[in-house]
């Protein structure tokens, strides 16, 4: 490859490196609270607020995904890449000092508007600073990002909760944060990356910030079905859920493109696609190693190798995706990627109903990883090239805003049918047969993304 085009050479190095830290810090981060929370909980004599903890950073990170979205249009990303990477350095300083749950709550809150803004604000980074040619090559990076945080991140949060203390796993990677941003910042500030014309068309600063409260609001409510159905029954969990889901629907629209729901050809197809494939996965992965665990009699650590060598498949896979993807083509890749999900949420189902041996669904669960890494770098490839200058950051808003609701919904609409019927193996199968509809779905917008458009291209 010629040095110019290289995401290592001079030009690129300082931002590359970066970038794939701050990427990287917010994934060990987030699997290390996943790990210390049961320590943070029973520490702040905080189990009321257990759920929240977590719910309410997935619901504020849509708020920050809207704002930074806006922001990045109308006066390009480093503002917005500034003030996101200070909420969520901010908000660990909160949570590692936190004496009492709800000042730790408060401080995740501040973390989900930092994360849902950082991850937007690097998206269009990526589009003002790298050739098109690079941005599969970029994502690609971001998705291996994740994967030692998946392979280290639960061992190490474990080690440093127990030999040091837990609030350092909060105060850690707030440093850590500073440092990978000095490294971005030093670069973009010799960038000009401001936007071209301010766009045009897009709702109000004011209705877009109401629109994403509600949705944040409507996020929470939906996750919270599942302890309903537990106190109230099933019937209940399901008509709230059902009304969460309609007004849902209904609130998301304006901070979407037109017609993503109908997942219409071009730029809406590819941001429903995202969100159905991320409620796949990530809506069945959570049962994988409760299953692991509950019907083979798994311990946490061995329970957890099934999630591993998806992320490891992720990572080979995106790189794959980065560097034949265009010789590939994007409705081949969709397909591929869909067909592994498919096979490996389908051959869950059958492990569960069947009780078939364990090593079946470790071994289906690699070709998750690998499908979902086909997948999703092309989508945010694709998202950039149906972009212009002046529609990046509410393009990669949508597309975020579609992956973190397609899994949350997805989570919760799976946890209803497992508390519905109950923890035996008809229950996690169901979960399953659940997932693989939800994937046969996503091939409908798939078989539509024949090709890559042009910058700014109209969809």
């Amino acid at each position: 490859m010629n040095a110019a085009r290289s995401l290592w050479s001079e030009n690129y190095r300082w931002v590359t490196l970066g970038a794939v830290a701050l990427v990287f810090l917010a994934a060990i981060q987030s699997l290390a609270v996943t790990t210390v929370m049961p320590v943070v909980s029973a520490d702040l004599d905080g189990e009321s607020l257990y759920a929240v903890a977590f719910a309410g950073t997935l619901a504020t990170s849509v708020i920050g995904m809207v704002v930074t979205g806006l922001w990045s249009d109308r006066s390009g990303p480093v503002a917005p890449l500034y003030a996101a990477v200070a909420l969520f350095a901010t908000g660990l300083l909160i949570a590692g000092f936190a004496d009492t749950m709800e000042l730790l709550v408060l401080g995740r809150l501040i973390q989900g508007l930092g994360i849902g803004g950082q991850t937007v604000a690097l998206y269009v980074v990526v589009a003002r600073v790298y050739p098109s040619d690079l941005h599969g090559r970029v994502f690609a990076l971001f998705s291996a990002a994740w994967v030692v945080p998946s392979l280290i991140g639960p061992f190490l949060a474990g080690a440093v909760a127990e030999y040091l203390h837990w609030r350092w796993v909060f105060l850690g990677v707030a440093v850590l944060t500073v440092l990978a941003f000095i490294l971005v910042a030093t670069r973009l500030r010799e960038v000009d990356l401001s936007a071209a014309e301010q766009g045009s068309g897009s709702p109000s600063v004011a209705r877009r910030l109401g629109l994403a409260i509600v949705v944040a609001a409507l996020a929470v409510v939906l996750s919270l079905t599942g302890r309903v159905t537990a106190d109230y029954g099933a019937v209940i969990g399901w008509i709230i859920a059902g009304a969460a889901l309609i007004a849902l629907a209904i609130a998301v629209r304006p901070l979407l493109p037109k017609r993503t729901l109908l997942a219409g050809r071009g730029l809406p197809a590819v941001i429903v696609m995202r969100g159905l494939v991320a409620g796949t996965l990530f809506g069945a992965e959570v049962y994988v190693p409760l299953l692991l665990t509950t019907q083979y009699g798994f311990g946490p650590t061995m329970a957890g190798l099934a999630l591993t060598v998806a992320a490891i498949a992720w990572a080979v896979a995106a790189e794959v995706q980065g560097r034949y993807g265009d010789r590939l083509g994007n409705k081949r890749i969709a397909v591929i990627g869909i067909s592994l999900l498919a096979f490996a949420t389908i051959t869950g189902a059958v492990t569960a109903l069947l009780h078939l041996p364990a090593f079946v669904l470790i071994t289906a669960w690699m070709f998750a990883g690998g499908g979902v890494g086909l997948i999703y770098p092309r989508l945010t490839v694709l998202t950039l090239a149906y972009s212009s200058t002046e529609n990046q950051g509410f393009n990669s808003a949508a597309l975020s805003i579609s992956d973190s609701l397609g899994s949350s919904a997805a989570i919760a609409l799976m946890g209803l049918i497992f508390i519905s019927l109950g923890s035996a193996g008809l229950a996690f199968g169901m979960v399953f047969i659940a997932a693989t509809l939800l994937a046969a779905l996503a091939l409908v917008p798939g078989l539509r993304m024949s090709r890559i458009a042009e910058p700014g291209q109209p969809s």
